[in-house]
């Protein structure tokens, strides 16, 4: 494999900057860096109908949300309004609703669909299994609130990046489990679905690649306490059953230590009869998601992702149409 690239100029315009390793900050100091770096590489801000800040929750207990509203363009009907459930990435550690704006204005506006973004639980302060916890909370108080909100029931997807990618899939599990409606959709993008194994690709990438094994390790220390490692709700891929889950589109990247789970998990799901859709992007890092405004590979990535998400909450929509009102 060759790495892209544009790619290999963030790498080494990370190996050359100034800034202290993740894994040696504080979390609020690695929270605050983390922030302001991941905006730089990433696509335009789409621009919104609205942007509603929302405390999901009932009695005394709320999750904080961001709910974003795309302008109206093209050939989709009006409401109730499609929606994807957004889980941030960052090792369970870092990320934001701050970071991840504008992934999800671009994923708003190009699958014309509503995006709700999780502010959930972050370790050290909230290890395992709160961000689950988190998630599944906000997931029932969502169901019982759809009509509120303006939301179709039957066209609600979950997904998310690493970390958050790792709580879509065992979202869908976990309710799956509790008898709950399912999403109709899961778009993992690089998930993490194993912390019991390690896999090939964990070593081949450990070193030089963004997400390298001190920053695992770091992530690692602070989200998983007194569990094991292969407790599914932590390592989804060790769900024994994957019949009836969600279909699925995951995507990988080829220079990423998590790649070999991603593609096993994809693998799994397909083997269960699960409709996956799957995309792998040799020449990138993780990361990629949020590198689409410097790096030309890393937005078709995007777009893809778009796409697959499209298709999955507007299914009676021309495939042709779908194609004209994604380029516009």
């Amino acid at each position: 494999m060759t790495i892209d690239p544009q790619m290999q100029w963030v790498l080494q315009l990370v190996a050359n900057s100034s800034l202290p390793p993740v894994y040696t900050l504080s979390p609020a100091a690695a929270r605050a860096q983390f922030d302001e770096a991941s905006v730089k590489l990433d696509i335009d801000p789409a621009p919104m109908d609205s942007v509603v800040e929302i405390a999901l929750g009932r009695e005394s207990r709320f999750v904080r949300t961001r709910l974003y509203t795309p302008r109206r363009t093209g050939p989709i009907p009006g409401g109730p309004d499609p929606l994807l459930v957004w889980l941030h990435g960052g090792g369970w550690t870092i990320g934001s609703l701050h970071s991840y704006d504008r992934t999800c204005r671009g994923l708003a506006a190009q699958a014309e669909c509503r995006v709700l973004s999780v502010d959930y639980a972050l370790a050290p302060e909230h290890p395992f299994p709160a961000a689950v916890e988190d998630v599944l909370f906000v997931w029932e108080t969502l169901l019982a609130r759809t009509a509120d909100y303006g939301i179709d029931p039957a066209r609600i997807a979950v997904g998310g990046d690493s970390a958050g990618g790792n709580l879509t899939a065992v979202l869908c599990h976990e309710a799956r489990k509790a008898g709950l409606p399912l999403p109709c959709f899961q778009l993992l993008i690089y998930p993490a679905t194993d912390m019991a194994t390690s896999s090939p690709s964990r070593k081949a990438y450990a070193s030089g690649y963004l997400l390298e094994k001190p920053l695992l390790d770091w992530f690692r220390s602070g989200y998983i306490r007194d569990v094991a490692n292969d407790d599914p709700r932590l390592s989804p891929l060790h769900y024994a059953d994957f019949s009836g889950q969600p279909p699925a589109a995951v995507h990988t990247a080829g220079f990423d230590p998590l790649q070999d789970e991603g593609i096993a998990y994809a693998d799994k799901l397909a083997a269960a009869g699960v409709p996956v859709v799957k995309r792998h992007y040799a020449g990138l890092t993780h990361g990629y998601f949020n590198m689409g405004g410097i790096v030309d590979a890393a937005r078709a990535a995007f777009d893809d992702a778009a796409a697959d998400l499209r298709a999955a909450l507007h299914p009676g929509l021309h495939p042709d149409a779908r194609s004209a009102s994604a380029s516009d």
